[in-house]
């Protein structure tokens, strides 16, 4: 037997209907926030991302898909959203429009090879939010407040966002030279991986997995105390806006995210979920104000979350939240012989045209056998055909909850069904 490949996942049936309930409740609110859909690619050039996410993260070091294609190209699997919508930014010249700030969500498939576990997978569907050319500390809080608000309108109790700040260039410049000097001595004690890191980007010290509760990591040095005055008073402002949208929130100087394209607010959100382990984040981001032009583009401030769909639906089932599922049909259709059949199929259609779910036999199963198969799809009306009542232009309809059955003009049979299934 042919099986999936180490983790991935099949979706389907009720599974698949939590997945669409969530997709629409975060089209809805991107909706009203006036974010716009973008898809990008699965796959890209290489470069998208290995210059884009940056070559110390781990997902460019340990977790890319790479492969040649049969032109010779050198190709990546999508690992991330951001990457691939700055470079779709820039190509299609979308600094040029009219209509600024670009505020774009998108949701899709990424793949990332790491061990697969409860919640992370290497074939994963994440959706995110990417602002660009806003550099408004306004603009960051209403980011985070609108992944927020989509977690609490999907019932999730003690969201609490968790804020750091990485400053400017220079203040990065700074912070980065403290760790230098403070990591030194302590450098035999770190991981292979940390140690690689040292020279590379000490900040990603800080986010290593190995080490996180190690009292060397705990007692770094706060990039809050290398702040410059401009960064300092943008992430009081930053606060300020969520003290304004009423977000919850906490600084957290530990907080310097995966990614090496961050600048400014980097944020994690967190809820109170049972059984999920020391990690309740469920969402993340951050500005990145130098990506842009590091993929080529002009330079473009910009700002962005991620959420994994599979997480998010893990979330709600832990905390036993009712994901509204309509599992009903509006009616079956039910028929004998042949004819019955033909009237059946073009009723069907006709039906559901008119925006009712319906579904009619296709297993040739006597009508004993229809009248099982309506039961296990809920149907609550069970429309019964016979040759006779629709010479005399009548359709049989029994409602199946109360068992009562009345006769309806032909004519009349969309507008009946339509009135008590609405």
């Amino acid at each position: 037997m042919i099986t999936k490949p180490k983790g991935t996942y099949d979706l389907y049936g009720e599974e698949a209907k939590k997945w669409q309930y969530v997709n629409r409740v975060v089209d809805e609110i991107m909706d009203r926030y006036n974010y716009s859909l973008i898809r990008t690619p699965i796959f890209e050039n290489r470069e998208v991302f290995h210059r884009g996410v940056g070559d110390t993260t781990d997902i460019v070091t340990k977790e890319t898909y790479d492969f040649v294609d049969r032109g010779e190209r050198q190709m990546t699997l999508r690992p991330e959203g951001t990457a691939g919508v700055v470079r779709s930014f820039i190509e299609n010249k979308m600094y040029g429009d009219a209509i600024q700030p670009v505020k774009l969500y998108y949701n899709g498939t990424m793949y990332r090879y790491e061990r697969p576990q409860s919640g992370r997978d290497r074939e994963l569907t994440q959706f995110g939010v990417e602002v660009l050319s806003s550099s408004d500390p306004a603009m960051d809080a209403e980011v985070i407040s609108l992944a927020v608000n989509i977690f609490k309108l999907l019932g999730l109790k003690g969201i609490k966002v968790k804020l750091n700040s990485l400053g400017d260039t220079e203040s990065r410049n700074n912070y980065r030279e403290a760790l230098l000097e403070y990591f030194k001595p302590y450098l035999k004690d770190l991981c292979e991986d940390c140690q690689e890191r040292y020279n590379k980007n000490p900040l990603r010290i800080l986010d290593c997995k190995v080490d996180k509760d190690s009292d060397i990591l705990k007692n770094a040095p706060s990039i809050l105390d290398y702040l410059n005055e401009e960064s300092k008073n943008r992430f009081e402002d930053v606060q300020n806006y969520l003290d304004v949208l009423d977000i919850d929130y906490e600084v957290d100087p530990n907080i310097v995210r995966g990614l090496d394209y961050y600048s400014h607010t980097v944020f994690e959100i967190e809820a109170t979920i049972k059984d999920f382990g020391a990690n309740n984040v469920i969402a993340a981001g951050g500005r990145y104000d130098n990506l842009v032009s590091n993929l080529g583009g002009p330079d473009t401030p910009g700002i962005g979350f991620a959420c994994g769909i599979g997480r998010l639906v893990m979330a709600l089932d832990k905390e036993e939240i009712n994901i509204p599922i309509n599992n009903e049909l509006d009616a079956f259709v039910l028929y004998v012989n042949d004819t019955e059949k033909e009237y059946a199929m073009a009723l069907t259609q006709d039906l559901r045209l008119n925006g009712l779910r319906v579904e009619t036999e296709y297993m040739n199963r006597a009508l004993k056998g229809q009248f099982k198969q309506a039961d296990r799809l809920n149907a609550k009306f069970l429309v019964i055909l016979n040759s006779e009542d629709l010479v005399a232009g009548e359709i049989q309809v029994k409602d199946n909850h109360t068992k009562e059955t009345t006769m309806v003009k032909e004519a009349e049979i969309d507008d009946y069904l339509d009135m008590n299934c609405r």
